[in-house]
């Protein structure tokens, strides 16, 4: 009989390698392989029971008589959002964030969701106490008959409960966490978290079961696990918060069923994750008026318009390397700005610059440029800007403004929160409704303008 030997697999990309290196070859990362069993060590692990014949139909018979809905609206708007109007049925969603962020919270909120409307919810916590949970449910205030709760670690234990529950919605609490028995290598490990995705994208496509996955993300922002596993799931949504305030942004990375550009806000409360549906009032409900170098843009998050506040500060004249301190905005644009703002007579090469959009939203579209800029020109010359003053425009390499996407839609935004005029780009100086409009053509009068 051939001797079985182990491999170390990379537990960042899943390269695997006969002996044991400090680097891996595919990803480059350091001290990352893991000594594992091969799976034909083992038992073969093999899907429980037998297969259901399948057989290729026309498609439009499809979903004419599996029955039930497609589409399961949980009752939670911001959620619905993301997903694209509810969860369908048979999807698998992987959710990831930091530890703390409120992953659990948040889906164990959306089980209960479910559960209240008599649909059974099946919620497996592998990382904590079935009694830990509880006392997190009647801190939210989620306590219903149709929310059944396992606290297990072995996957085959999980299968069986879903036979015996027969729900209709199934939490993963986390995939780094639970196990197969059968399989070489501690949880969380390469093999483990691939063998658990596989095993839940079969549970639910077979059985017709909204299923979450929850996952943990490295130090770099990544879920953790082999990049195949976000391949394999049909959504990917990421709980994002900076730890400093109480918000909250859930993220479509990827969906199947709808636009990967939405965002769902909620806020940090005793209660739990609570929504807010109008995100452009929380968001400037802390703004300064009359302060220099503060400036509103209206950015669009999906199909929705969100207006946020941008900030910059600009230091006095230093002989060192000045800095450039970037949050929720690119670094990069920031770099290309300054240097425009340079040919316009405004050098600022060196001055410290910190640009900041409050409230740890992302602004990653170009619309916000000329916002940045404005800020940035305001701040240099302690100058304030009119706190009804909405601004959105592109900044090109030469100076010249551009045109963006959906103009009405953000003019629209700023009437409804009470701001009257705008800065804008010339293309879109005709969507003008109830708002005073300004057209702006060059980076250089809008220095002049400020000044």
């Amino acid at each position: 009989m051939a001797k079985v030997r182990s491999v170390y697999i990379c537990q960042s990309c899943g390269h695997q390698s006969p002996m044991w290196i400090g680097r891996c070859p595919g990803c480059q990362a350091w001290n990352s392989l893991v000594e594992e069993m091969p799976a034909a060590a083992g038992r073969s692990p093999a899907p429980r029971g037998p297969r259901p014949p399948t057989k290729a139909r026309p498609i439009t018979d499809v979903g004419q008589d599996e029955g039930g809905e497609v589409r399961l609206r949980i009752g939670i708007g911001e959620l619905d959002r993301v997903l694209g109007g509810g969860l369908v049925t048979g999807s698998l969603t992987l959710v990831g964030g930091d530890p703390g962020v409120g992953k659990s919270t948040l889906l164990l909120t959306t089980a209960d969701a479910f559960a209240k409307r008599g649909i059974r919810v099946l919620y497996v916590s592998a990382e904590e106490s079935a009694r830990q949970v509880r006392l997190r449910a009647e801190r939210l205030g989620v306590l219903s008959k149709d929310l059944f709760l396992l606290s297990e670690t072995s996957i085959e234990t999980v299968l069986e409960a879903v036979d015996e529950v027969k729900p209709r919605m199934l939490v993963l609490d986390s995939v780094q966490t639970l196990m197969n028995p059968e399989l070489n290598g501690v949880p969380g490990s390469i093999g483990q978290v691939r063998e658990i995705g596989h095993r839940a994208m079969l549970l639910a496509k077979s059985k017709d079961i909204a299923t979450f996955l929850i996952g943990h993300v490295t130090k770099d922002g990544n879920l953790a696990g082999p990049r195949t596993l976000e391949h394999m799931v049909d959504a990917v949504l990421y709980v994002e918060g900076d730890g400093a305030t109480p918000l909250r942004v859930v993220r479509a990375t990827k969906n199947r069923f709808g636009s990967t550009g939405e965002i769902g806000l909620f806020e940090m409360r005793e209660e739990g994750l609570v929504e807010v549906p109008d995100a452009s009032a929380r968001l400037l409900r802390e703004r300064l008026p009359d302060a220099a170098g503060t400036v509103v843009t209206c950015a669009m998050v999906g199909s929705r318009p969100v207006l946020v506040e941008v900030q910059a500060l600009v230091g006095r004249p230093t002989q060192g390397n000045p800095a450039r301190t970037v949050l929720g905005y690119e670094r990069g644009r920031l770099s290309m700005l300054l240097a425009v703002l340079g040919r316009t007579g405004l050098d600022l090469s060196d001055r410290d610059v910190f640009v900041s959009v409050a409230g740890g939203l992302s602004v990653e579209e170009p619309s916000a440029d000329l916002a940045v800029a404005a800020a940035i020109v305001s701040s240099a010359r302690n100058q304030a800007l009119p706190t009804d003053l909405m601004v959105f425009g592109e900044v090109g390499l030469v100076g010249e403004v551009r045109g963006v996407g959906m103009p009405l839609a953000r003019l629209h935004e700023a009437e409804r929160h009470g701001l009257r005029q705008a800065w804008v780009p010339q293309s879109a100086s005709e969507e003008a409704g109830r708002m005073r409009l300004r057209p702006i053509r060059r980076l250089g009068e809008l220095v002049e303008r400020v000044g």
